[in-house]
């Protein structure tokens, strides 16, 4: 009697364990159906993204500050530096969800070549570091006075190099505490929705959700404009130029 119960016991353990596989079994056959139906809405909400491109048009854009002579260019032609004060930045005024979670940022470069920052108008996200090399064979040192993120490198030599992380998002003005005409700006935002126009001021941002936006254009020689555009359910590139002209 007692092997009888043994058995028993013995089947019925193997009943549970049977039945707990088969458990866990339909658990993952059910993760993985859930899986596979999330990805045609993935690539149909990647699909139904849009584009706003367009041009920013600036006429009679503000010139550079002159350089000042040094004593090395006495009897010298001097070579004034001319950063391309054309240069705009367009981005979305309010991003789609999502658009600021928090990221582990990236790695920027603006460079010192010739006296002059380069590139003179940098974009980038919160969190983003840039460096700041010397490429000259003299002295720099870069700072800044903005409130959304002061700082000061002091002085270094040619062949090194300095950064900066950038944790709040604004607008950062660059300057060279030993050479006066040298400035930039830093546009620091906290998504991903902008561009920096290219030498002909056409700009390009990309996967935007369908949605209505206002899309703003910024210029250091200029004001602020903006326009409005939707982007369809179904996707699709929207056509957007802004014109900035000082009168």
């Amino acid at each position: 009697m007692a092997q009888a119960q043994r058995s028993q016991s013995k089947q019925s353990t193997q009943r549970r364990q049977a039945a707990a596989v088969r458990g866990v079994l339909l658990l993952v056959c059910a993760l993985i159906v859930a899986i596979c139906s999330t990805l045609p809405s993935a690539r149909a909400a990647s699909a139904a993204s849009g584009a706003i491109r367009g041009r920013v048009d600036v006429r009679r854009a503000a010139t550079g500050i002159e350089r000042r002579p040094g004593v090395a260019d006495l009897g010298t032609p001097l070579t004034r530096p001319t950063p391309d004060l054309r240069r705009s930045v367009v981005y979305l005024e309010s991003a789609p969800r999502g658009a600021f979670e928090p990221t582990e940022g990236g790695r920027a470069v603006m460079d010192q070549r010739n006296e002059t920052f380069v590139p003179h108008v940098l974009a980038v996200t919160v969190g983003t570091t840039v460096d700041f090399p010397n490429s000259d064979k003299f002295y720099h040192n870069v700072f800044s006075l903005s409130k959304s993120r002061p700082f000061d490198l002091g002085r270094y030599a040619t062949g090194s190099s300095k950064s900066v992380r950038f944790d709040r998002p604004g607008i950062v003005r660059v300057f060279c505490d030993i050479h006066s005409h040298m400035s930039a700006f830093i546009l620091v935002f906290a998504h991903r929705y902008f561009a920096v126009t290219d030498e002909e001021g056409r700009y390009h941002i990309d996967n935007v959700p369908p949605g209505s936006y206002n899309v703003v254009a910024w210029n250091e020689a200029m004001a602020l404009d903006s326009r409005r555009a939707a982007i369809p359910e179904g996707g699709g590139d929207i056509e957007l130029s802004f014109l900035f002209e000082k009168r």
